[in-house]
């Protein structure tokens, strides 16, 4: 095993097809300059894509050093801003914590390109799957729509979402950070114990799949009602309790809108990270990304949305209603 200089190890008779690497990149650069693949084309991607993450644990460990991602959703050029600033896939390696889909114009174009990365780079790009990728919700809040819309039909859209549950349910850097996309749950204490969920269904409408989806971290202590209607709210105790029981320095995690597009609470025990900034084009937030170094350092880069293209009113988009905001 060679040690790559980004702290990687190059695995032998793991080589991708020279082939195979020319057609993704292909796919890559087309899908950067916001075209969408074919749907056969999409349909190969993501049962090449469901190989690869079915042999993933729930929470699968990544190295460092390692770029963390929040909430995208479909603000497409806003992720070419992120990578942009932070850097293209292999240089950099990332860790992508869920929501690529619903609520901007360009889900189609978002959720291809970080599955394009991950079949093209699958030890240097883990992707996580956040409430948002799910039948039902992509039904209310635009996936499934867009879809239909660019495609004529909601092939696409079934393809996606059933490739949705093979992603893992969370992840640890250097098994000293915790990063789920929306937090923690009363049914577990340890990761060993997410590591045995069966995972390879929708996300249920309660349990610990659901809450790793759903929580949110609160002022008030102890486990409390989500206003979401799914998942918990959990206390500082709770954060501090699970964090020193599993090892970890603190949790990273998405799922909520944040101004400054990061935000530490529980006294550095949780730090909540948004990616999508002037998310659905009108909440005037930055965003950010979380860089962690070698030697578990981390830094937070924040940035301003991309000149904006396209929107209701232009060619490529019609949206065809407001769907309803339930954490605005």
């Amino acid at each position: 095993r060679v040690q790559s200089r980004r702290g990687h190890c190059a695995l032998p008779g793991r080589r991708m097809e020279a082939s195979l690497a020319k057609e993704l990149d292909e796919q890559i650069a087309s899908v950067m300059d916001c075209k969408f693949l074919k749907e056969e084309e999409v349909i190969r991607l993501c049962e090449r894509t469901k190989e690869i993450l079915q042999g993933d644990q729930n929470v699968p460990n990544v190295a460092a050093p390692v770029t963390v991602v929040g909430d995208i959703h479909g603000q497409f050029y806003d992720l070419l801003e992120l990578f942009r600033i932070g850097g293209d896939a292999p240089d950099t390696n990332y860790l992508f914590m869920g929501d690529y889909v619903d609520r901007g114009y360009y889900s189609v174009e978002c959720v291809t390109l970080v599955v394009l990365l991950k079949l093209r780079y699958p030890h240097r790009v883990t992707i996580l799957r956040g409430n948002h990728e799910s039948r039902q919700i992509t039904q209310v809040y635009g996936f499934y729509d867009e879809c239909v819309r660019k495609y004529g039909s909601a092939n696409v859209w079934k393809v996606f979402t059933d490739l949705f549950d093979y992603l893992p349910l969370a992840a640890t850097i250097d098994k000293q950070l915790f990063c789920p996309h929306g937090g923690l749950s009363p049914s577990f204490d340890t990761v060993a114990q997410m590591q045995q969920l069966e995972r390879f269904q929708e996300i249920p409408h309660e349990g610990p799949i659901c809450d790793l989806m759903w929580s949110d971290p609160d002022d008030r202590v102890g486990w409390g009602i989500s206003p979401r209607g799914a998942g918990y709210t959990f206390g500082q105790d709770v954060s501090e309790q699970f964090n020193h029981t599993n090892g970890f320095e603190f949790i990273v995690r998405a799922h909520q809108l944040v101004m400054e597009g990061y935000n530490w609470s529980h006294e550095n025990a949780v730090v909540t990270l948004f990616s999508a900034p002037n998310y659905c084009y009108r909440c005037g937030n930055q965003a950010a990304i979380m860089e962690v170094d070698e030697h578990m350092h981390t830094k937070f880069i924040q940035y301003d949305p991309a000149p904006r293209r396209g929107g209701p009113n232009s060619k490529e988009v019609s949206v065809t209603r407001q769907a309803p905001d339930y954490f605005l």
